[in-house]
């Protein structure tokens, strides 16, 4: 709550946001390159894959539980799955830290609408997720 009552003008919630952002890809990089070294280090020295047809990825790495229990056993493709995650969730990050820089500055106009975007992002993200 304290870091809400410091922000008190346009320039620290910009300063804020864009440190979010920075944050994010600068997380969600380095976790997808350290499941990339991984994955090169386990299958670096495997034969080519046939790129003739499409082969789809199973549940381990489409969804959440998939992924978060690929983590648990530290599987390469669900740490570089994970790195993915955090870049999706770093805008999704950026838009509630503008509602909370609009709420604390009272102007509601944004806030309805930031909540509006809110609502339409997490809507499309989750509305055809597999559980």
């Amino acid at each position: 709550m304290k870091l809400i009552k410091t922000l008190t003008g346009d320039r620290d919630i910009a300063l804020l946001v864009g440190q979010v952002l920075r944050t994010g890809v600068i997380t969600a990089s380095a976790i997808a390159f350290v499941g990339g070294v991984l994955y090169l280090a386990k299958h670096g020295a495997d034969s080519l894959p046939d790129y003739s047809t499409f082969t789809g990825e199973g549940k381990e790495y489409t969804t959440f539980g998939g992924i978060f229990r690929g983590l648990a056993t530290f599987k390469p493709s669900a740490v570089i799955q994970f790195g993915a995650l955090i870049l999706l969730a770093t805008p999704i990050l950026r838009v509630f830290f503008s509602l909370i820089g609009f709420a604390v500055e009272k102007d509601r106009m944004y806030v309805v609408i930031t909540l509006l975007v809110l609502g339409i992002i997490l809507f499309s993200m989750f509305g055809g997720l597999k559980v």
